[in-house]
């Protein structure tokens, strides 16, 4: 409950060179008074704001040593939570710091509940909820690229187009209503041609965030990559060279691998959930046949496919197939083993079956071709959407003019955005068929509203007891 004075421990469990204890609240000051002892003497009283001072943490009720420690004081409003807040920063042990937290809570603090600081900076208007978000975004990112991203939801970009959006949204609203409630005025009537360019230019506003939230999906939760193939392609080989590791057993006996092996990389900047499968052929081994109906499966459920070929070697009927199957699916073609100075493969043929695949040739013996992949698959993610381009690998997405794009991680975010969206093709049909503008605002409201959600402007306690409860409690 806001008004308390509240306290967790803000860094992860287990041995480091530092454990941060955080106090928020208006009784900051006086917990400080009653578990710190500074060394030279000036008390908290004579502290000025954001300002570091070392001393001995003790215990309120018998006044035991806990630990040496320094104490940040910062005094509201110009702090995370926009209260006072204590920051106690003492070994990174589990007994300093469980005990620095107990003498805390003695002293008249209780102790937060999960995501309560990120909540009190919401409830204090230092971040919007989308902001708020972030914070969990920053902390989980896989790649740099999905740290660009959840520092530019953090930095407000997403939350500066949404409210772009609603106040466009607001005015028309506003004019459509005046027209409704004062006929009398003789107010200017928009024309149904002007009227259904506005809702159309609001309505590709929200389009563009949806499409941008495709990408957002990727860097936050990963593409489920399959490697496929028939067997003794290369496929382990090729794993193994993007992980930089031996994860796979490769041999030159076909079918070595018979269960699928996941594994998560960062593929410049990407983040793929890789999975090297069981070679594709037909078997009467029961093991490796069980290994290849799995790898059918994966291959249903993947995001992206990459189809590994031995150059060495020309097509038979299983590469034909699975080519053949994988014609509509996001997919690139890896002719392998490059390094031989033999090639078999009938490029003509190849390129005759798998359409508008790319094919690149690599050896994953040797690391060639790693690099082109990993710059195609980059381009794959963000060329999902039209307005927004790869910026260099821990940059992130940027707009073609360059600046920084905002971009839809969550899928909170995403059903908000499809409902606005749906209603603003509500509005643009109420339109096109002459309805009054009685029925258009109807719309037009449940619109301004779904997006309001995503800012925290129109949303319930349950949905933020929802949200935060998913943050660590010294968050």
């Amino acid at each position: 409950m806001v008004g308390d004075t509240i306290a967790a421990v803000a860094t992860p469990p287990g041995e480091g060179g530092i454990g941060i204890v955080r106090v928020s609240g208006p009784g900051a000051r006086d917990v400080i008074k009653a578990v710190f002892f500074p060394r030279y003497g000036r008390g908290v009283d004579e502290w000025a704001s954001h300002t570091l001072h070392l001393g001995t943490i003790i215990h309120p009720d018998d006044g035991r040593e806990i630990d040496e420690a320094l104490v940040a004081w910062m005094v509201g409003p110009r702090t995370f939570t926009t209260e006072d807040v204590a920051e106690f920063h003492c070994h990174g042990g589990a007994v300093p710091v469980r005990e620095t937290l107990t003498a805390v809570l003695r002293a008249g603090a209780r102790l937060a509940e999960p995501g309560e600081f990120s909540r009190r900076a919401f409830l204090g208007g230092r971040l919007d909820l989308a902001q708020a978000e972030a914070i969990i975004e920053v902390i989980r990112a896989k790649t740099r690229d999905g740290l660009g991203a959840a520092l530019s939801q953090l930095e407000g970009q997403l939350s500066r187009r949404i409210d772009q959006v609603r106040a466009d949204i607001l005015a028309l609203l506003a004019h459509l209503e005046a027209m409704i409630d004062f006929p009398e005025e003789d107010l200017p009537d928009m024309g149904s041609e002007r009227l259904r360019v506005t809702v159309v230019h609001i309505g590709k506003q929200i389009g563009d965030l949806v499409e941008r939230s495709r990408t957002g999906r990727v860097l936050r939760e990963g593409w489920r990559t399959v490697i496929a193939g028939r067997p003794n392609v290369g496929k382990s080989s090729l794993m193994n060279a993007l992980l930089d590791e031996q994860r796979a057993i490769v041999t030159e006996i076909p079918g070595t691998t018979r269960d699928a092996i996941e594994e998560y990389i960062d593929l410049g900047g990407i983040p793929l959930r890789i999975v090297d499968t069981a070679g594709i052929r037909e078997t009467e081994d029961i093991v490796e046949r069980i290994g290849v109906e799995k790898t059918r499966e994966y291959l249903e459920k993947a995001d992206l496919v990459l189809v590994v070929l031995d150059g060495s070697d020309g097509l038979n009927q299983e590469d034909e197939a699975l080519l053949r199957s994988l014609v509509d699916r996001p997919a690139v073609v890896l002719v392998n083993k490059s390094d031989l100075a033999i090639r078999r493969l009938d490029d003509v043929r190849l390129r005759s079956l798998v359409g508008k695949m790319p094919i690149l040739s690599v050896s994953a013996k040797e690391g060639w071709g790693l690099q082109e992949l990993s710059d195609l698959i980059r381009s794959m993610v963000y060329g999902q959407d039209g307005s927004t381009v790869a910026g260099r690998e821990g940059e992130g997405p940027v707009t073609r003019d360059g600046g920084r794009s905002a971009l839809v991680t969550q899928a909170r975010h995403r059903e908000a955005l499809e409902r606005a969206d749906f209603h603003l093709r509500q509005a643009l049909e109420a339109v096109d068929v002459g309805a009054s503008p009685d029925f258009l605002t109807i719309d037009l409201k449940a619109a301004w509203e779904a997006l309001g959600e995503i800012t925290g402007d129109t949303v319930g306690e349950d949905i933020l007891d929802k949200i935060f409860s998913s943050f660590c409690i010294g968050k």
